[in-house]
């Protein structure tokens, strides 16, 4: 591996007057009262911002998004990080994630009530598929996701009551199949028309804006980016979810969708349906990989951070999408964490505990995430180092 050595940045630029920053937080302030107001709020979900006082320079702003069915809490370390080295920083929740109630206020896809509903009839008929719920219902705590074994019963078990889903299902499968809309709704691009809500929030505010994700936020960040190119200057994406990991487990969330399966995410106190995760999975491999984007992404530096560990963002996926746009020629970094570096999806939150496994190299991470957004280059040899480099400012460290 190459190892790039330099410092951060030069001086920062761009100088904020009161005006545009109470613009931009008087924008902020009224979208987090639309949530605070509303009946299912979910608490402790709401997005919020690191702003450096009017005359203060800043080097851009940062807008950050969290990761699938986790709060914006997630990554407060790395704003908090980000927002010390000079810049305004913009802590975004998901579509929909700023509410509870994910069948109603999250994005999701699920089958046209003309086949959904007699499917469901038929789920409700089936003795079989009765059975098995009654013992999820029976044990709720013991299910947080279904099991492989228990995904290739359930998809067998469905084919067996409705023969026609083998062909709905493959309308699915590939990104811009026309008969998608025959049998499906989505609203898969509320990721989209959301972030450019908060995109919207922040044009007061001159200079930059830099866009960094985890996993289904990794993705926003991208498609953010390919959507408004004029306004990102450059993306971080830690595993972002383009496709769900392995082809099982997509082809389960894709045909399990419209059954009202719930599974647990990071959040232990809500559970959410699977068509939630099939929204997440097509806006990756539909709105995400579509060639137009794929085009317009050359040109958006990306720093995109993997891991041999992975079980939620494929990584097959990610590695064609940074050969697509061009790769290190093109002036996009990445970097892979290998298997015995028992690094986890969650890379960004270092207490994040996921397949038992935490990152201890987060704090190294902060500062090649700093030195991408600064610079447009990265020390590989610092992601894996737990001593930080000296040419960087350091993260504190776990109090």
């Amino acid at each position: 591996m190459q190892r790039i050595s330099m410092m951060t940045s030069p001086d920062p630029t761009i100088t904020p007057t009161a005006d545009q920053i109470a613009q931009a937080k008087q924008a902020i302030d009224t979208y987090v009262q639309r949530i605070v107001s509303h009946p299912e709020r979910r608490e402790g979900a709401y997005p919020y911002y690191l702003f450096h006082a009017a005359g203060e320079p800043i080097r851009g702003t940062v807008l950050l998004f969290h990761g699938f069915s986790a709060k914006p809490h997630q990554t407060w370390r790395l704003a908090d990080y980000l927002f010390r080295n000079g810049f305004n920083v913009y802590q975004a929740t998901l579509a929909g994630h700023a509410l509870a109630s994910p069948d109603k206020n999250w994005p999701q896809v699920d089958l046209i009530p003309e086949i959904a509903v007699p499917l469901k009839q038929k789920v409700q008929e089936d003795p079989v598929l009765q059975v098995y719920f009654s013992n999820l219902a029976a044990h709720p705590e013991g299910f947080a996701r279904p099991g492989h074994g228990q995904r290739l019963a359930l998809m067998a078990r469905l084919v067996a009551i409705e023969p026609r889903l083998l062909d709905i299902a493959l309308a699915i499968q590939q990104p811009n199949d026309p008969e998608f809309d025959r049998y499906f709704t989505s609203s898969h691009l509320e990721y989209l028309t959301d972030a450019i809500d908060r995109l919207n929030e922040l044009e007061s505010i001159p200079g930059p804006v830099f866009t960094v994700g985890l996993s289904v936020g990794g993705a926003v960040a991208i498609g953010l980016a390919a959507a408004k190119p004029e306004r990102i200057q450059r993306v971080v994406a830690y595993a972002p979810l383009l496709r769900v990991y392995g082809e099982e487990r997509r082809q389960y969330v894709n045909l399990a969708g419209p059954l009202d399966i719930n599974e647990l995410g990071w959040d232990p106190d809500l559970r959410f349906p699977v068509g939630a995760l099939t929204a997440a999975d097509r806006f990756g491999s539909s709105f995400v990989l579509d060639p137009k984007n794929l085009a317009t992404l050359r040109d958006i530096p990306t720093f995109l951070v993997l891991t041999q560990n992975e079980d939620a963002a494929d990584i097959q996926t990610n590695q064609q999408f940074l050969k697509k746009i061009g790769g290190y020629e093109q002036g996009h970094r990445s970097f892979m964490y290998l298997a015995e570096d028992m690094v986890p999806h969650p890379m960004v939150d270092p207490t994040e505990v996921s397949q038992g496994m935490s990152n201890r190299f987060w704090q190294s991470l902060y500062q090649e995430t700093l030195r991408f957004l600064t610079t447009g280059n990265v020390d590989v040899i610092n992601m894996s180092n737990l001593d930080q480099s000296s040419d960087l400012p350091q993260v504190s460290p776990l109090s």
